[in-house]
């Protein structure tokens, strides 16, 4: 099965678009960090996108993207209950962590635009 050329791209483009979603999330956590009673917020997409592409090992990756829906793929926004809180008032915010969290994903979105650059790049090569 042949890929439609944008079907990388696509897929890139879904998780940079969630890498900056998750970076609105920790910032707001960091913005709320003296809030009495506030629970943290976290997007998750590595599993959404785990569970779109399945765990068939006998089938190629070009072929799991060419038949993945992007239009069904999106990040899940969750508050984030189950985090221990070491204060009285309920706030579940580690400004360490959530520093942390911040960092990582800062990355990811940077590695992923670079990932989508390099697509057209490649593109770019190829019409030449």
């Amino acid at each position: 099965m042949n890929t439609n050329v944008f079907d990388y791209v696509n897929v890139l483009d879904k998780a940079a678009d969630a890498a900056w979603l998750r970076n609105d999330a920790i910032s707001n956590n960091l913005s709320n960090v003296d809030t009495p009673g506030y629970k943290r917020q976290d997007v998750d997409f590595q599993s959404q996108l785990a569970k779109a592409l399945g765990n068939s090992k006998y089938i190629s990756m070009d072929s799991k993207v060419a038949n993945l829906r992007t239009n069904r793929l999106a990040p899940i926004c969750y508050t984030d209950y189950a985090s221990f809180s070491y204060r009285l008032d309920g706030n579940n915010v580690d400004v360490d962590t959530e520093g942390v969290y911040l960092a990582k994903n800062q990355v990811t979105y940077q590695g992923l635009n670079q990932c989508i650059t390099q697509e057209f790049k490649n593109l770019q090569l190829v019409m030449k």
